[in-house]
């Protein structure tokens, strides 16, 4: 006797090489046999299934009244009966106290499934739990990460946007509810529709300063490179290894571009201003700057703070920092 296991769906067919080959009834997302059809399932006669049953609900392993159902059958003689019929735990307890070869065989089978079902189960669940971990995990470091640079004498002025920031971060509790729920599922990337240029970028720093040099709020030395630093941030941001992009999503490189533009200092002065026009412009053009509701993803104030966050951070604290900006982006 041969096991053949069939998936569909959910839905798993247990069918020996010889038969018998039944009709299921499948209600109240479980299946159903009657007395007779266990009887061909296992081997058996009706009686000792009969007897099987019944001590199933004497030694209380089950409630009758949840797995017995009666279901309209038409008999051999054309007239219809109402039939007692038994679900998928009654089925799986006989199975595993009948004594024949087709129970052995069904043992086998079913005991065979369970493990695998568990198994399966459990490396999914855990990998679940491990992303919910790490997520939580990396949520505790930004939040500590915000609170330890609100203190910072820089950021004077700046405690409500601080705060803004933590309640935006923190927003990311949700995540244990949704693990709670079965509903964890990886946020959406954006895709770069649109590549920010060295060329296009000078245009863009061109027009900033005219516009602030008018308001008298930039000089001469404003927006002047030093070296050539802007040029290979922006081509860093499509850096490839092995023909992949470093920054797979739109909200990495622009998390990047910020943060390169503001440690790096390629200008001699408003390094923390253009690298905060060239982030709103690159988002822009990719359609990614405002939510669905028309807000911005990171308002003007939230930005500034962001700037000078990154300003006084440690280089150290490059990987949270990237981790804080795609957080709000996303």
């Amino acid at each position: 006797m041969q096991n053949n296991i069939k998936n569909k769906g959910q839905i798993i067919i247990y069918q020996t090489k010889d038969g018998p080959k039944l009709e299921v009834k499948m209600k109240e997302q479980s299946v159903w046999l009657s007395l007779d059809q266990m009887a061909m399932l296992f081997g058996r006669d009706k009686s000792v299934i009969s007897r099987h049953i019944k001590n199933v609900f004497i030694e209380k392993e089950l409630k009758a009244d949840s797995v017995v159902a009666k279901f309209a059958t038409t008999a051999a003689d054309g007239k219809i009966y109402q039939v007692d019929f038994y679900n998928l735990d009654v089925i799986i307890s006989v199975g595993y106290r009948v004594k024949s070869q087709n129970g052995v065989q069904f043992r086998i089978w079913a005991t065979k499934i369970l493990k695998d079902h568990l198994a399966q189960g459990w490396t999914i669940n855990e990998k679940r739990l491990l992303e919910a971990r790490e997520k939580f995990a990396e949520l505790q470091t930004a939040i500590s990460f915000l609170r330890e640079k609100a203190k910072h004498k820089l950021l004077a002025g700046q405690e409500q946007e601080i705060l803004n920031l933590l309640v935006y971060y923190s927003s990311s509790l949700t995540i244990l509810e949704k693990y709670d729920k079965n509903k964890l599922a990886l946020p959406k990337r954006g895709r770069t529709k649109y590549k920010l240029t060295y060329e296009v970028a000078l245009e863009v720093i061109k027009n900033v300063k005219i516009e602030l040099v008018k308001k008298k709020q930039a000089g001469d030395i404003f927006g002047r490179q030093s070296a050539h630093k802007l040029e290979s941030i922006l081509a860093n941001l499509w850096q490839t290894f092995g023909r992949q992009e470093l920054y797979k999503n739109l909200e990495e490189k622009a998390a990047h571009l910020l943060y390169l533009i503001i440690k790096d200092h390629p200008f001699i002065d408003g390094n923390k201003r253009l690298a905060s026009f060239l982030f709103v412009y690159f988002l822009d053009k990719n359609n990614f700057l405002y939510r669905a509701n028309g807000e911005k993803k990171i308002n003007d104030n939230a930005l500034v703070a962001l700037a000078l966050l990154i300003a006084i951070s440690d280089p150290k604290d490059k990987e949270i920092m990237i981790k804080i900006i795609v957080n709000l982006l996303k």
